[in-house]
């Protein structure tokens, strides 16, 4: 009989984990992908209506992993006519180019339709249904039973051999939690729709900066010049409007820097020097660093000296990383860093130290899934801001667009340590926030701080945690060391009440805390090379007993 697999989200993950599938060319099976937006393929981030127009995706075309056609290449046999629609001028596209968000949603619409043409191409059955909703599942020793409700309203139970849950990023359809207090900057249409007065913005990187260009772009518009620089033209009657960012060391993300692409590879700080760490059973967060130091110190001397690598502890380099920073105005670093990154880029010059803490974060996030609670600790407060802070870096023309919004008097940055408190619940809306005895009021006020990582409690099939089945990878952890859900490294729960192969989770809030450095794109690759695997070995143990009982019935 055929084996069954059914998709739960039609984003980017579920498109990647269906192209390294149908690369392996495995046994037969008939799949269902379940969609709960009208159109499937684009995933939650790269949708119209979750983002505006102007928003940039945070990685480059090189860095995305081609689904047949790379993202360039497809760009360039569009027709002027979508190109236009979507904010593109052929002259511009290039494998370095950051593109608007929905030109990457638009790339991933069409590769899924294409990965799904294959698959029909080579005789698989295949369903994809939008509009419909998987809310619930229930394990059993034949299979996994869904409760899906459709457009209609109308639930139903469907069984299939194995289920890969893909939901992505976790957002409420509606932020405003309270009058002028919003839980979340998506979608952009809800954010745009705050009037021109003070606005609060918990938050200082990425997702602080989406919410900045939506209330800009409600509130009037920005203007390039011919020579790339940009200005904020403010409509009339926004007088009153102004946004603050604000966060625990009060800065801005650095603007993309230039980096040789496949990574080159490390020679101490390597993931066979971790997996060792990791088998021989001891602390590992110290014996890390160590590895860490000395990769730095051999790629950048210089950098090495001047902060005193050699000397630092752990904490201690988490401060001098961000020393001189913390010591400038944030939005005079931010002109010095931008001038520095353009000129890198134009000579594809390497700032040796920045390539190598990059080149390190995938491989010490390796660790993270077993240190105990106070390594975890440490690592989440002195040394994962350090790796997100070098990884995250945004587009040159989002660094511009928050300058302009500066220069205009529309954007300020505060830095309000950890000793400070929101309070959401103004009968006037807004929040006031109170730190180092000041106490700042705004008419509304935004949590711009990225997904945090959620708890089993939170996982959308209650059925399964009722079986067990989904459960705290650390259930006494404390709300600001969540570990997510149990999972191996094939992401099966960890639980021997459920079938081999039967669930895969992939949903991106909870495994954060045991892969904090997973929320990209290319980790959506990565992840569905590993499903893909186990998928494509599961249907060949299942057709194996068929093959056999084949032979048996010949040799009769």
């Amino acid at each position: 009989m055929t084996r069954t697999i059914a998709f739960v989200g039609a984003g980017p993950t579920a498109i990647y984990t269906l192209h390294a599938l149908l690369n392996r060319q495995p046994k037969p099976f008939a799949l269902t992908i379940f969609e709960a937006q009208p159109v499937a393929g684009r995933g939650t981030p790269y949708s119209p209506g979750w983002n505006d127009p102007a928003m940039l995706a945070n990685i480059a075309g090189i860095e995305i992993p081609p689904l047949g056609p790379s993202l360039t290449d497809w760009l360039r046999i569009q027709s002027e006519t979508r190109l236009a629609a979507m904010g593109v001028d052929r002259e511009q596209i290039d494998h370095r180019t950051f593109y608007p968000r929905l030109v990457l949603g638009e790339y991933f619409h069409d590769c899924l339709q294409a990965l799904l043409d294959r698959a029909r191409d080579n005789g698989l059955a295949i369903s994809l249904r939008t509009r419909c909703r998987v809310v619930d599942a229930v394990s059993g020793p034949d299979g996994m039973t869904l409760q899906v409700r459709a457009r209609s309203g109308t639930i139903s139970a469907e069984r299939f051999d194995h289920v890969v849950l893909a939901t992505g990023h976790q957002w409420p359809n509606n932020p405003e939690a309270r009058p002028g207090y919003f839980i979340s900057p998506w979608p952009a249409e809800a954010i745009a729709a705050i009037p021109p007065c003070q606005v609060g913005i918990r938050g200082s990187s990425l997702s602080a900066i989406d919410a900045a260009v939506a209330l800009a772009l409600a509130h009037g518009e920005f203007v390039e010049s011919d020579d790339g620089s940009i200005a904020y033209r403010a409509a009339d009657g926004t007088g009153g409007f102004h946004m603050t960012m604000m966060s625990r060391k009060g800065l801005l993300p650095e603007a993309d820097f230039f980096a040789p692409l496949p990574y080159e590879p490390l020679t101490i700080c390597t993931a066979e020097a971790m997996e060792a760490l990791i088998a021989a059973d001891g602390l590992l967060l110290e014996p890390a660093f160590a590895l860490f130091k000395e990769e730095l110190a051999a790629a950048d001397p210089e950098y090495a000296e001047t902060i005193g690598l050699d000397a630092l502890e752990l904490e201690d380099f988490c401060e001098s990383y961000f020393a001189r920073r913390s010591d400038e105005n944030p939005f005079a670093w931010a002109e010095h860093n931008l001038a520095e990154a353009e000129q890198n880029y134009a000579r594809e010059h390497v700032v040796p130290w920045r390539y190598a803490i990059l080149r390190m974060h995938e491989v010490l996030a390796l660790i993270v899934p077993h240190l105990d609670p106070e390594e975890y600790r440490r690592f989440n407060r002195h040394f994962k801001p350090v790796f997100v802070d070098d990884y995250a870096t945004v587009p040159h023309a989002s660094i511009r667009r928050m300058l302009a919004l500066h220069r205009a008097g529309k954007l300020s940055v505060e830095a309000i340590g950890d000793d400070y408190r929101i309070d959401g619940h103004r009968p006037q809306g807004g929040a006031v926030v109170i730190a180092d005895g000041a106490r700042h009021e705004y008419d509304a006020f935004i949590e711009a701080t990225g997904q945090r990582p959620l708890a089993a409690k939170a996982f959308p099939f209650p059925s399964l945690l009722r079986q067990g089945i989904i459960r705290d990878a650390q259930p006494d952890a404390p709300p600001s060391a969540l570990r997510g859900i149990a999972v191996d490294d094939q992401f099966h729960p960890l639980s021997p009440d459920i079938p081999e192969d039967q669930l895969f989770c992939l949903s991106l809030p909870f495994l954060l805390g045991r892969h904090p450095f997973i929320q990209g794109i290319t980790s959506s690759q990565e992840m569905g090379e590993v499903v893909a695997e186990q998928l494509a070995s599961a249907l060949e143990r299942s057709a194996a007993p068929a093959s056999a009982d084949a032979s048996a019935e010949v040799a009769a």
